[in-house]
């Protein structure tokens, strides 16, 4: 028994996706692929949550999560920009 069997299920997925990011093309795409699965750490309980011992949505919809939080400060650090660039 893990301190920790929240994260178990996490781990063995995250785990399973390995293979995956091995076969990425570039050493680039594997260390961020492997930065936004860890990423997932931060959404534990969530996963866990779902009461799933496989929970492949639960990390893909973290991982869109991430990804969305990214894209929104992007664009707000593009409108800050634009609003320097135009003064």
């Amino acid at each position: 028994m893990s301190l920790f069997p929240d994260e178990d299920i996490l781990t063995k997925e995250i785990k399973s996706w390995e293979g995956f990011g091995d076969r990425l093309p570039t050493e680039d795409d594997k260390k961020v692929f492997k930065k936004i699965l860890n990423d997932c750490y931060v959404y534990a309980v969530a996963i866990n949550a779902k009461g799933n011992h496989f929970p492949s949505e639960p990390l893909i919809m973290s991982l869109l999560l991430s990804q969305h939080k990214l894209i929104r400060w992007l664009t707000s650090e593009l409108s800050k920009q634009k609003s320097l660039d135009s003064i």
